[in-house]
């Protein structure tokens, strides 16, 4: 498993922040009719049972954005990959299909309301620490542009900050050349139920990424 640690200085601000991360060796490529289906109707089945207003307040939501405010950024603004998603779902924009393992990872977000970071191993270069963003820290986000993450949690490795809830890095993304990625399941709730979440995802990796040498844990 990767070395992935929590700062200090994150648990002093929020001390109910858990990982549940998983590696393996996987293959990217388009997703099959099934996947698609199990993906539509999360959407659809999410989108029956809530309105907008319904999201922040869902608990791993809910907790979430409390933590977004304990470290001083606005929740509202920099919203946690799973919230926008969700939103996205409600006001049926509709979410993009783009290949089995971002597929599989917006799957499990819907379905347990957690922000995933998903990174491409080959890209990083540990050890890596989950902390806080300061003023001079920025990257490229995922279809997002050059993000502010001054006062957000984010992954970072010798190499500099890469990953959070509310958006990767354009640097450790999925590509078709990907064959080896970390999956972690952000929670700032606790451990609560990390451990059923990564029995899914690892499930899920199987069947459709046709992954092998998996290895998980929770991390705290």
């Amino acid at each position: 498993m990767l070395d992935i640690k929590i700062s200090k200085q994150l648990k002093s601000k929020w001390n109910q922040i858990a990982i549940g991360s998983l590696q393996a060796n996987i293959i990217v490529k388009k997703s099959d009719e099934l996947l698609i289906e199990k993906l539509d109707n999360a959407c659809k089945d999410f989108a029956s049972k809530h309105i907008v207003e319904d999201i922040s307040k869902l608990q791993v939501i809910n907790d979430s954005r409390k933590a977004y405010k304990a470290l001083g950024k606005d929740p509202a603004r920099y919203r946690l990959s799973s919230e926008a998603m969700l939103r996205r779902i409600v006001k049926e924009k509709g979410i993009y299909k783009i290949n089995n393992i971002v597929d599989i990872n917006n799957l499990l977000s819907i379905e347990s309301f957690y922000s995933i970071c998903a990174f491409d191993i080959s890209k990083l270069n540990p050890p890596i620490e989950f902390t806080i963003g300061t003023k001079e820290d920025e990257y490229y986000g995922i279809g997002r542009g050059l993000l502010n993450i001054e006062n957000l949690p984010v992954f970072e490795d010798q190499i500099g900050k890469f990953g959070s809830p509310t958006s990767d890095s354009e640097r450790v993304k999925i590509t078709n050349e990907t064959s080896s990625i970390s999956m972690n399941i952000m929670s700032f709730s606790g451990v609560s139920d990390l451990e059923l979440q990564l029995n899914k995802l690892k499930e899920l990796l199987i069947q459709f990424a046709e992954a092998t040498n998996i290895e998980s844990g929770i991390i705290l």
